[in-house]
């Protein structure tokens, strides 16, 4: 039950990260109004609590996350941006969640 929790505020997290830069990126970048910059902002500010609710040290959590983050993007890119994934963004994503597998759920002494 714990790398569930785990795993759904890493998804959390990454959807909130993610989401906010993405308001702010069509904000700035596609000329939408001010409104979204303030959300991407305030989605960017829960992204920042929901991974203090994770139960890892800081560089333990940031280190896991990134690899999280990497296979996260493809998918937004993929879903939302309608951008090709390759099978070589596959494999470099499949490489880096189990390098957060490890880092965050490897049973240590």
């Amino acid at each position: 039950m714990v790398i569930l929790k785990s795993i759904s505020l890493f998804i959390l997290a990454g959807l909130c990260e993610i989401g906010g830069a993405y308001l702010i990126w069509v904000w700035l970048r596609e000329g939408k109004g001010p409104l979204f910059g303030l959300l991407g902002m305030a989605v960017l500010c829960l992204y920042g609590v929901v991974q203090t609710i994770q139960i890892s040290d800081f560089g333990r959590l940031f280190a896991a996350y990134g690899g999280i983050f990497i296979a996260m993007a493809l998918l937004w890119g993929y879903y939302v941006d309608k951008k090709i994934v390759d099978r070589y963004d596959i494999m470099g994503a499949a490489i880096c969640l189990t390098g957060a597998a490890v880092i965050m759920f490897w049973p240590r002494t």
